[in-house]
């Protein structure tokens, strides 16, 4: 028997908090990874991996805060925790190799597809193991063409959104790009959820074990809350975040690794007394 579904329980609370967390995950990481390309290669490193775990964070709260809203007639749906809590490494793993490979390698063409290609795969995987880990009296079966366009959408939002981080300059420009990949990462996930069916195992009785998501989602919203306070942190200390500008021993840096002069805007005036051949040091 066929399960009723509805993916919109609580109306358009779900989808509505789910996309900012998406944006909110997308905006912080984009303006790490930009930053990172400013900076001297000690620095490089913290500042991709902040931006990998913040987007990682963001689209796996994304998913499971809309799964929130996703229920089936008369049927108890539960979460094994380490398969939920395997698929946020998994986001953060291969979101985190995609912006290292464009961290490290510039938005040329092999490496933006690369990276693009991996972080998408990952985002895809997240979705897909989180909902290998839900649990119900039921058989969840996916159509064909849905399952194939949500990874699509996953890569060209994911290539699109590591372009943004590498090419956007000016805090306005990483607002607007965080919201379009906000809106690429909560498009591919109803994608995906719009092709789900479940089939009900009418002789099942009991609880299907597990943990139900909203007792798996609380104790996670830590995480990218913590990421909130620490971009404020970040912003408090280094304005430079916020416009994207680098300091001019940051500037120097950029044109030394990418081999050609920083992007227009990006340099400061050099502190009096400093010596304009003197260069960068790590």
């Amino acid at each position: 028997m066929q399960g009723s579904v509805d993916g919109f329980s609580y109306g358009l609370v779900t989808p509505v908090v789910a996309y900012l967390m998406a944006c909110l995950g997308g905006a912080l990481g984009l303006r790490c990874t930009t930053r990172s390309l400013l900076v001297a290669n000690t620095w490089r490193v913290g500042w991709l991996a902040l931006g990998s775990a913040a987007i990682g964070s963001g689209i796996w709260t994304m998913h499971f805060i809309a799964m929130m809203g996703f229920s089936v007639e008369d049927m108890p749906i539960r979460y094994d925790p380490l398969m939920t809590f395997a698929s946020l490494g998994v986001a953060i793993l291969m979101v985190g190799i995609g912006v290292f490979i464009v961290g490290y390698k510039g938005a040329t063409g092999t490496a933006l597809f690369t990276g693009g290609t991996i972080t998408g795969l990952g985002v895809a995987s997240m979705h897909y193991l989180g909902m290998a880990g839900m649990r119900l009296h039921g058989t969840i079966s996916y159509n064909t063409f849905t399952v194939v366009a949500s990874v699509v959408i996953a890569m060209a939002a994911a290539t699109a959104a590591l372009w943004a981080a590498v090419q956007v300059r000016g805090i306005m420009w990483s607002l607007g790009a965080s919201l379009i990949m906000g809106l690429a990462v909560s498009g591919m996930h109803y994608m995906a959820m719009a092709g789900v069916s479940v089939h009900a195992h009418t002789d099942a009785v009991g609880s299907p074990g597990g943990d139900s998501a909203a007792a798996i989602l609380w104790p996670m919203l830590i995480g990218p809350l913590g990421f909130l306070l620490l971009a404020g942190v970040v912003v408090v200390f280094d304005p430079m975040l916020v416009t994207g500008r680098p300091d001019w021993r940051d500037s120097r840096a950029a044109e030394a690794r990418l081999g050609a002069p920083a992007p227009t805007g990006t340099r400061l005036r050099r502190p009096l007394g400093r010596p304009a051949s003197r260069t960068p040091r790590d």
